[in-house]
């Protein structure tokens, strides 16, 4: 059974950190992309970074370039999202998604970012 599990999210002050994690199974991890996404409440899932199978490649949305960085460690099967200086505006519920031969969605882990 393919799972992508992701763990970390909370509620945490602008200007502070979190780290999440997504925990994948069930099919051949190093063979696929993986992105992370996003979505806030009344908007469209939106794109937040990258990493290619081979980790070698990442990519950032503007709106988080310089403040998040994806990493992922092929050994352990798992994609990481460290997120620094947060604004409320990163608000939204975070999914990961395992792009290559199939497409794999987890069911995604709050972050709330408020005073």
């Amino acid at each position: 059974e393919v799972q992508l599990v992701e763990s970390g999210g909370g509620l945490v002050q602008p200007g502070g950190s979190l780290r999440l994690s997504c925990a994948a199974s069930g099919f051949t991890f190093s063979n696929y992309h993986m992105r992370w996404y996003r979505q806030a409440p009344g908007k469209e899932r939106e794109l937040v970074a990258v990493i290619s199978s081979s980790a070698d490649n990442t990519h950032y949305a503007d709106s988080v370039k310089g403040r998040f960085t994806i990493s992922r460690d092929n050994n352990k099967n798992t994609v990481d999202l460290q997120m620094n200086s947060l604004k409320p505006e990163d608000t939204a519920v975070y999914y990961c998604n395992a792009w290559g031969p199939s497409d794999y969605w987890g069911r995604g882990t709050q972050v709330t970012v408020s005073s």
